[in-house]
């Protein structure tokens, strides 16, 4: 078969298969169009997730019938003056965006320059169909009908028009965290999801388009190295969520997607955060452009720099340095004004009430305490001190008088609980040795072999709420709840659709117990999200029931008392694989007699 030159619409779709993948795709390289011609607002709306439609319209410099008539060739653009390719600065900068979605969809394109006429160019699968003057405010304004209409085996690749959408709304994100001097709306279906004003700061910007908390619960970040330098947001280790979705990383500007950023982020945060947890962040590194090369994957999401050890160093040391700064800060909690108004000092005896008989080490620990937490004088700063109630010890331990009496160690291989230790761990007794509970994870495996063990038997059991609750999440998160709706009901989740961006819970697994239902609902979106809508969910039930099971489980800082450590180490005993938690931790260890004696001396 002789070598030929194909044809110029063969070539514009094979590029086409490069740069236009599904319509986020398309829409991507149309705002950067936008951003790249001055524009200060950019308007987006889509139709079906862009499948059916998808239309930019800016405020930019615009271009004249001449410019546009080139704008649709392929490798024409107006970014690269000096044919200086490795100090590029724009967006955009290979001059395919146009011609490739020209060749696989019907392509409008309208736009005016300042003080001149406006000029209109249709283009249907590669063939113009009509060009002629258009009125139209300065600036340009393109609309992609029916991609991939006439490239069947394209278009059956596309997933729902929900999913596509979610993935347009994400590059929207990018571009707008990217320039918060850049006004952006998005409009999917006739209903605005995304508006943002021009002159916002950087901070303003992502925690718009990302979670309002973050404001209260980040961390700046301003980190420089020779050369480079890094800014943005990092939220703080106990501010974070169950998939790294909301990861924003810029590299002069632009969005990327990058392995090597990534794993810098992943390494600042490894021992502040468990490995199934992800911090919320927005980077933006700066570095000479000709210290890194954006011209290595035709959607220039991707880029190689020149010395990536330095980058990685300086990403880690950078967010290590803002959380070191922020101390011991944590999720911001009430205010103390507001504390204040149910906390408050000891008072003494009402008149005429008999007085109450306190141990006398309650009192001398009282007024210990009385004394440490006591405001300094004129200090208007609340008091963290609560009014004492009438004398009732906590459980504790060995402290606590037995009901029944003691078991045998000997009959379990857990031992018997002695007591616990920062309200964290139970301390246990067995025969050859002292065992260690992390109370948590034990209970959490715990409650997740009930789930599975339920789900066998024909479904969980729920537990009405008395008052139904509204959680608010993402439009995208909504949706991928709402398509599972049935699935989660097995697992006793009652939920319904409550408006665009809210879902209504009505019911939860009866053996979750009272749990924080937000949180529950928020990891479980972000689980489903993260698999293939191909496949069922109960493909995936061990991690939606490991997330299920974690919220319901007993807490790290809760205080048991004797019976209920003995209770939670019994059920260990006769369940499997009760060894480690959800997450491949251990459970629980054994220091043996023989390990102690050792510690001691004695052997």
């Amino acid at each position: 078969m002789p070598i030929r030159r194909l044809p110029e619409h063969l070539v514009n779709r094979i590029a086409a298969g490069e740069v236009v993948e599904r319509p986020a795709s398309a829409l991507k390289e149309l705002v950067e169009n936008a951003v790249d011609a001055g524009a200060t607002r950019i308007a987006v709306r889509l139709a079906s997730g862009g499948i059916d439609r998808v239309e930019v319209i800016d405020d930019g410099c615009g271009m004249s019938a001449g410019e546009m008539a080139l704008a649709l060739e392929r490798h024409a653009t107006s970014k690269l003056p000096d044919d200086d390719i490795e100090g590029v600065e724009t967006l955009g900068f290979r001059g395919e965006a146009l011609p490739s979605i020209a060749s696989v969809a019907r392509l409008i394109v309208e736009s005016r320059v300042r003080g001149e006429e406006g000029w209109s160019r249709i283009v249907d699968n590669g063939e113009l169909v009509e060009e002629g003057p258009a009125a139209l405010p300065p600036g340009t304004r393109v609309v992609v009908d029916s991609l991939f209409a006439k490239v069947p085996a394209r278009r059956k690749f596309l997933r729902t028009p929900r999913s596509e959408y979610a993935a347009a709304a994400d590059a929207i994100r990018r571009l707008a965290m990217a320039r918060p001097d850049i006004g952006f709306t998005l409009e999917h279906d006739g209903r605005r999801n995304i508006s943002v004003q021009p002159g916002e700061t950087r901070a303003e910007r992502v925690a718009a388009l990302t979670d309002r908390q973050l404001t209260e619960n980040s961390v700046a970040v301003d980190y420089e190295r020779g050369t480079a330098k890094l800014e943005g947001v990092a939220s703080l280790p106990t501010f974070n969520r169950g998939v790294a979705d909301h990861q924003y990383l810029f590299v002069n500007g632009r969005p990327v997607k990058d392995r090597l950023l990534i794993g810098a982020v992943r390494g600042a945060y490894q021992d502040l955060l468990a490995r199934d947890r992800h911090p919320v962040l927005a980077l933006f590194l700066t570095v000479p452009p000709g210290e890194v090369d954006v011209n290595v994957h035709p959607a220039k999401t991707e880029v190689r720099f020149r010395e990536p050890g330095n980058i990685r160093g300086l990403i880690v040391g950078g967010l290590r340095h803002a959380l070191d700064e922020a101390g011991f800060r944590s999720v911001q909690r009430p205010s103390a004004g507001a504390l204040g108004n149910w906390q408050t000092e000891p008072v003494g005896a009402q008149p005429g009430a008999a007085p109450t008989a306190y141990p006398q080490s309650y009192q001398q620990n009282n007024q210990q305490r009385a004394a440490f937490f006591t405001p300094p004088p004129g200090s208007d700063q609340a008091s963290v001190w609560d009014q004492a109630p009438d004398y009732q010890p906590a459980p504790e331990g060995r402290a606590e008088a037995a009901e029944a009496p003691v078991p045998d160690a000997a009959d379990h291989p857990l031992g018997i609980a002695r007591g616990q230790v920062a309200e964290t761990y139970i301390v246990a007794e067995a025969e050859d040795g002292l065992v260690i509970v992390d109370q948590h994870a034990a209970h959490e495996r715990l409650v997740l072999e009930r789930m599975n063990r339920a789900m066998a038997e024909g479904g969980v059991a729920s537990q009405g709420l008395l008052v139904p609750e509204v959680v608010e999440l993402d439009e995208s998160a909504c949706d991928a709840l709402e398509e599972r709706i049935g699935e989660l009901t097995e697992l006793g989740l009652e939920l319904e659709r409550f408006g665009p961006k809210a879902m209504l819970v009505r019911a939860t697994p009866a053996m979750l117990g009272a749990g924080h239902v937000k949180g529950l609902i928020t990891d479980l979106a972000d689980e489903i999200a993260a698999y293939d809508q191909h496949l069922s969910l109960k493909e995936k039930l061990d991690h939606v029931a490991a997330t299920m099971a974690c919220h319901g489980s007993v807490r790290a800082g809760r205080v048991l008392n004797v019976a209920e450590m003995n209770a939670l180490l019994r059920e260990m005993e006769v369940t499997p694989h009760s060894g480690q938690c959800n997450h491949g931790r251990p459970t629980w260890v054994k220091l043996g007699h023989g390990d102690i004696e050792k510690l001691f001396g004695r052997k």
